[in-house]
């Protein structure tokens, strides 16, 4: 519908018409430059821009529509669409993904390729992301240091988007758990008690940050967060050896997982901690994280607003410009009556 958010600013439509009738009118004076011919001029005036009194009612109505359509501009009009509900259940999710160096070891098998373990990651979590279709969505990101890269939001596809712009080695190369946490804590603290949940994926230890692992899962559980935790690698890969790769040995990728922290950190905040050695095992972790139960909430109505005060302004704007046309050309036809006048009387 159409609305005026200021109706008030009406309330200055007779401002014109008071300063009109209040104020004193300025006395007329005579005039200090004598001209022998005005009244011819004023004849041939009449007859080219039409009477005093048409010039009159034009002037008058033009300056009147001017200051309409400011008043209307100022009174802020504008077109408010048709109610949009914002869901009314889910969870404020956080996800924490680790991007440090050690998540291109690739040593997850798809279709008998060995894939690194971000691109893995990035799949899965982006179609866990897609189907969040009633729960805010913040998305943390990890290395040598800890990154809000997008804050609790509805908006799913920008999620998913910066998700898969993250590349490795832009937080460091070096893994800070416990910062990561904090940065949820900090981010989390100020929601509803029941819906502070973050889910950490990473692919190793704690080898960077201020905050030790398991002193932020302590503060976590203080302020009531839930933390379900992710260890992801494989537990053995083939790994080429020789200049020409021609013999290979098993090592096992995920020496480093510090398993029993992460253990440690879902087991005190209430949470869970998952296991993914392979796409098909990260990929039921995050379809059992889907039956977390939603948090009834207050739904929200939105209803978008379109500012039109530009179209009134727009109009006063021009048509200034064609009254100042017009009045220019009244004031061209009075200096070449005058010029006429003034050289027929000297002939």
């Amino acid at each position: 519908m159409f609305q005026f958010e200021w109706l008030w600013a009406w309330a200055f439509l007779p401002l014109p018409l008071l300063v009109y009738f209040l104020l004193p009118q300025v006395e007329r004076q005579e005039a200090a430059l004598k001209v022998p011919f005005f009244s011819q001029v004023r004849n041939l005036q009449h007859q080219a821009t039409g009477t005093p009194a048409q010039q009159h009612k034009i002037s008058a109505g033009c300056l009147a529509l001017i200051w309409v359509l400011l008043v209307a501009a100022s009174a802020r009009p504008q077109w408010v669409g048709e109610p949009v509900t914002l869901p009314a259940t889910g969870r404020d999710l956080l996800l924490a993904v680790d991007i440090s160096g050690s998540m291109k070891t690739p040593d997850m098998v798809v279709q008998d390729k060995q894939i690194a373990r971000i691109l893995v990651v990035k799949y899965v979590v982006n179609e866990f992301i897609e189907r969040r279709e009633s729960d805010r969505l913040g998305l943390i990101l990890f290395g040598s240091q800890a990154y809000l890269q997008a804050p609790l939001t509805f908006d799913r596809k920008t999620v998913s988007t910066l998700l898969d712009e993250a590349q490795l080695g832009f937080a460091g190369e070096q893994t800070a758990i416990g910062d990561a946490v904090g940065l949820a804590i900090k981010r989390l603290r100020e929601r509803p008690a029941s819906q502070r949940v973050l889910i950490l994926l990473t692919d190793g230890a704690n080898t960077a940050g201020e905050v030790a692992p398991r002193q932020a899962a302590d503060l976590a559980k203080q302020a009531g967060i839930k933390i379900y935790t992710v260890g992801v690698g494989a537990d053995q890969m083939e790994q080429r050896m020789g200049l020409f790769g021609g013999f290979s040995r098993t090592v096992n990728p995920s020496s480093d997982l510090d398993e029993d922290t992460l253990r440690y950190m879902a087991e005190t905040t209430g949470g869970l901690y998952f296991r993914a050695r392979n796409p098909q095992e990260l990929q039921a972790i995050y379809e059992e994280l889907d039956k977390l139960e939603p948090i009834e909430q207050d739904g929200e109505i939105l209803r978008p607003i379109s500012a039109l005060f530009m179209w009134p302004l727009l109009a006063a704007i021009l048509l200034s410009a064609v009254y100042a046309v017009w009045r220019l050309y009244a004031l061209g036809t009075r200096f070449t009556s005058g010029t006429s006048g003034s050289l027929e009387g000297t002939r």
